[in-house]
């Protein structure tokens, strides 16, 4: 390869390993890479979704006892209970969704989303990753797909689970263990509650804390000089991390439910429900990317109507307060909010009063990071049983998520063995969900 008409001629490697990018010592290769990154640095700039909550409810939420009654229907497809209008014209939820009837104006309803996974392993597999289960790969979370993108901000876990990891599916799949989440390892809702591995253990002061990092700096730069093991490198990424987390006394702060108001903890709820989504908007607040959390059972095989009762009220009281606490704040045009379960429901009680699995057709809930406000998107069939207009699959609602937080969801990540696989595969943004 000639590198003009004088000089001497250089070869492909030799021209790759030259350090000559604008006198900044850096190869090509190197160069390219950082290209890359600036411009997804830009896009995520550019996004509308800084941080994501995303509220998994396991088990099997039923859709027509929640957020797509069908009050016209033979009772034993709408099931005994009643329902409320909302802010929307003509659309009416669960009678049990009271508060989140009048947030409706400020959230998008997904009425038909699909897939064809009715094991509740399967199901979730799909809305944690937004890919079916393979044999032959371990996808990654979205939360680790971000934590893998953008990294930490503030000082801060990019991906947090609340209160613990719920499943093998929210971890970091075929990425480097690095991306793995955070868990708080206790529930905000204990009255004595305290994050795990977020204080310095008893009889280490800071002087022996700084110490002990120092030792560790060490030794890792030894180990970094023989090999590059996943291994070592993901230990090494969450040594850093815990370090930075024990020593930053705004990370420690962001992690402190106690710090809330009283009144506020009161409006969200002083129970699981509540008070983990106040600790999720605490997080975002503070600069964590992505937040899992989860409340409740919601595989109601028997006496759903009761079930419903005990569970529903309670998640309403806190989604509403989230909703208006992020609008309040400021913040939820920058946080996407997502609602989901593994399936849904079947259309017909069954004879113990329950409803069995239903991946065919369910509801999944959106709000905030651009997506519309006041907007019911999809629709499903009379009795609840399938789509009847705009289906949503896994893999759309997988596009749009990434898209509004400005990851490009044809981009192929690099698994074992050096193969590249799609972020999504398949699937397309469903613009009609933006705003």
């Amino acid at each position: 390869m000639s590198l003009g008409c004088t000089g001497p001629t250089l070869g492909r490697r030799t021209f790759l390993h030259v350090g000559v990018v604008g006198g900044l010592g850096l190869t090509l290769d190197q160069f390219f890479r950082l290209q890359a990154r600036a411009a997804e640095a830009d896009a995520a700039k550019a996004a509308p979704a800084k941080s994501i909550i995303h509220i998994f409810l396991p088990g099997g939420m039923a859709h027509q006892d929640s957020f797509d009654p069908k009050p016209l229907a033979p009772i034993e497809y709408r099931g005994e209970l009643g329902t409320i209008p909302t802010k929307l014209d003509g659309v009416v939820f669960n009678e049990l969704l009271k508060n989140t009837a009048q947030v409706a104006d400020k959230i998008t309803v997904c009425r038909s989303m699909t897939h064809g996974e009715a094991a509740h392993e399967r199901g979730t597999h799909n809305m944690f990753t937004g890919y079916r289960p393979s044999p032959a790969l371990q996808f990654p979370s979205f939360g680790s797909v971000v934590s893998h993108e953008f990294g930490p901000r503030n000082n801060l876990p990019p991906y947090v689970c609340v209160p613990n990891q719920p499943n093998t599916y929210a971890g970091p799949g075929y990425l480097s263990s690095a991306f793995s989440p955070f868990s708080l390892g206790a529930d905000p809702a204990d009255g004595n509650f305290r994050v795990q591995d977020l204080t310095l253990p008893g009889g280490v002061d800071d002087k022996q804390f700084t110490a002990r990092r120092t030792m560790l700096d060490a030794v890792n730069d030894h180990f970094d000089s023989k090999e590059k093991a996943d291994g070592l490198e993901a230990m090494d990424t969450f040594y850093q991390r815990a370090y930075s987390l024990i020593s930053s006394q705004k990370a420690r702060e962001a992690f402190d439910i106690n710090a809330e108001a009283p009144a506020l903890r009161d409006e969200y709820g002083r129970n699981q429900a509540g008070q983990r989504m106040l600790m999720a908007r605490r997080l975002v607040t503070a600069g964590v990317r992505f937040v899992s959390l989860t409340y409740g059972g919601w595989d109601m095989h028997t006496g759903v109507k009761d079930g419903m009762r005990n569970q529903l009220p309670v998640f309403d009281q806190a989604f509403a307060t989230l909703i208006r606490d992020l609008d309040r704040s400021g913040l939820l045009d920058s946080t996407l909010v997502m609602v989901s379960s593994e399936f849904g429901r079947t259309p017909k009680i069954n004879a113990n009063a329950g409803r069995d699995h239903w991946p065919k057709v369910f509801s999944v809930v959106l709000a905030g990071g651009g997506v519309k406000k006041g907007f019911i998107y999809g629709k499903s069939d009379s009795t609840a049983t399938e789509p009847e207009e705009d289906p949503l699959t896994v893999e759309d609602l997988a596009m749009t998520v990434y898209k509004q937080l400005g990851i490009d969801g044809t981009k192929k990540l690099m698994s074992p063995g050096d193969r590249p696989i799609d972020l999504v595969r398949g699937g397309q943004v469903r613009r009609e969900l933006i705003a």
